[in-house]
């Protein structure tokens, strides 16, 4: 398997992630409007607010993981795939495995220092 199918796979959860978070934010959204029940006093949970705004986090973070991946597959096709967009020099195959999309080495991502 290659890096484009890997982050083509990528592609296509982070897709499906981003559908369900929207069908989800979008029923809360239903719900807070439908209801005219006082949440934002009931001791009993979470609020609707509370809610949407979880699923709006969670929602702008899969966006900005597809454009991540987007930006890796262009990266990829222009054979800039697995370079440093900082220092130029080539990223860890480690931090590619674990996240395919990297565009920075760790060092300048902010990480720990490599084990030597």
């Amino acid at each position: 398997m290659t890096i484009v199918d890997d982050l083509t796979r990528a592609r296509a959860e982070t897709l499906a992630q981003i559908d369900a978070l929207t069908r989800e934010f979008d029923e809360v959204v239903a719900a807070s409007k439908s209801s005219n029940a006082d949440d934002e006093h009931d001791p009993e949970g979470a609020t609707i607010a509370f809610e949407r705004q979880q699923v709006a986090a969670l929602l702008a973070r899969a966006r900005r993981r597809l454009a991540d991946v987007d930006a890796a597959l262009v990266r990829a096709a222009a054979g800039d795939y697995g370079t440093c967009a900082d220092c130029g020099r080539p990223i860890a195959a480690e931090r590619l495995e674990a996240r395919p999309q990297a565009r920075t080495c760790i060092e300048c991502a902010g990480g720990p220092a490599p084990r030597r």
